[in-house]
């Protein structure tokens, strides 16, 4: 282990303030991703299947005893347009966001972002007499 490697080991918040320039195995799809094409210095997810690993009690600290898989479960679009990925742990439910990169897998984000629609609380059919019944005026047809 070199002076530099070692450092990383045992530097307190070392990836707060600097750049991840590791590369990885996906522990999920078993790719390999690089740091290069992210848009940024801080990669941490997987640019193909958008999983992750639960590392962070806050981001770059390196802390959590956790380890488990943490899924994409939504995104988030913020006031400036910026997206973000919602990802949950699968072990212990921590849900933390994510910014998106820019090699991100475009079809991976949107069928993310169409969940909700595809998958609506109630029967889609019932929208018109739903509608109607909060008082709205409108139909389908």
């Amino acid at each position: 282990m070199n002076r530099e490697n070692k450092r990383k080991a045992f530097e307190k918040n070392y990836y707060k303030n600097h750049a991840c320039n590791d590369i990885f195995i996906c522990k999920v799809c078993g790719r390999e991703v690089i740091p290069e094409g992210a848009g940024g210095g801080h990669r941490n997810h997987c640019p193909n299947c958008l999983m992750s690993l639960h590392l962070d009690n806050t981001p770059g600290d390196r802390s959590a005893d956790c380890g488990g898989h943490m899924e994409p479960i939504a995104v988030w679009v913020k006031n400036n347009g910026e997206w973000s990925i919602l990802h949950r742990c699968r072990q212990c439910g921590k849900i933390s966001a994510n910014r998106i990169a820019a090699d991100d897998n475009p079809m991976k984000l949107m069928s993310i972002a169409m969940k909700p629609l595809a998958r609506p609380p109630f029967p889609i059919e019932y929208i018109e007499e739903m509608t109607a019944s909060m008082g709205g005026a409108g139909s389908m047809g």
